[in-house]
């Protein structure tokens, strides 16, 4: 049975950490840090997201982004969208799809070599330990990046640079804050006048939601929580949509495109990317020990059996 809750409040959260009930910044910069804490390093010995250091991965990431880069085009994410939004390849449970990315391993991420369901619970985890309270947060942590199972054959075994990756808004000028920007050139979007400029297909505060973004697994696992009823908050289904918009969360690229709901969210998806990125470790997660507890959040926010 699924529950319906209110749209969670970051400030009033803010108001429950701080000892005596004070809020106001002090009180967003204690939700914002949490008792997380960010290693110096990702698996490798490296910083994170740091796309130049020398490492056994470089090469396979850059052609991973040349080749997303050419190919992510507006009408490419048009069809795509329109194919997967039938939500017609198959029926499963969420943890029936968890299970299916044990076998996946992420071309696009400097760093981690893991299985997916590593990362997923790790996510997880680090949030539930700061945010105790706030179960549909663990849940979004748990399934952000279901909508890789994309690369299984059972839904069209998609290759990896239309799958993971940063991604960005398609129909509009392509901000030199992405990674490895130079192979956009070569998109035949880059020259299109219509389609080139600041603004291109869409106008000035038109959502994001009104805004197409490079086809992958965020918008792909949006689509189906979206479209199998999920009573997550708008907030979780805006990390979910755009946990891998850096260009946005990070750089604050593309805001002029953004409406007031959009920048609401944002700040909850800005405290969650800490989680999503400094999670990623080598220590492993005791899965049985912790199933019955996500289980019972799935039941809550899903139906049993999820079109994908």
């Amino acid at each position: 049975m699924t529950i319906t809750i209110e749209q969670p409040h970051l400030d009033a959260i803010a108001d429950r950490k701080v000892a005596g009930g004070g809020g106001g910044d002090n009180a967003a910069e204690l939700v914002l840090d949490g008792g997380f804490v960010v290693p110096d390093s990702n698996a490798f010995g490296n910083a994170f997201r740091n796309y130049e250091a020398e490492s056994e991965r470089k090469e396979t990431v850059e052609e991973f982004y040349r080749v997303n880069h050419i190919n992510q085009t507006y009408d490419f994410v048009r069809r795509m969208r329109e194919e997967y939004g039938r939500v017609d390849k198959t029926e499963m449970g969420i943890w029936e799809c968890i299970e299916l990315l044990n076998e996946f391993i992420d071309d696009s991420d400097p760093d981690l070599d893991m299985p997916q369901i590593e990362h997923l619970l790790q996510t997880a985890e680090a949030i539930r330990k700061d945010f105790p309270d706030e179960d549909w947060l663990h849940l979004t942590g748990l399934i952000h990046d279901l909508g890789k199972v994309l690369l299984h054959p059972s839904f069209g075994e998609l290759p990896q640079w239309s799958v993971v990756g940063d991604t960005f808004p398609v129909g509009c000028a392509f901000d030199e804050c992405n990674v490895h920007f130079k192979y956009f050139k070569e998109n035949p979007d880059y020259l299109n006048p219509k389609l080139n400029t600041k603004f291109g297909a869409y106008s000035e505060g038109c959502g994001l939601d009104n805004v197409l973004m490079s086809w992958g697994h965020d918008d792909y696992m949006y689509l189906v929580a979206k479209e199998n009823k999920t009573t997550l908050p708008s907030a979780g289904l805006f990390i979910i949509r755009y946990h891998s918009f850096y260009p946005l969360h990070k750089h604050g690229a593309y805001m002029h495109l953004m409406n007031d709901e959009d920048k609401e969210n944002l700040k909850w998806l800005r405290v969650f990317n800490k989680y999503d990125l400094y999670s990623k470790s080598n220590e492993r997660i005791d899965v049985e020990k912790v199933k019955p507890y996500y289980m019972s959040l799935i039941e809550k926010y899903f139906p049993a059996k999820l079109r994908w």
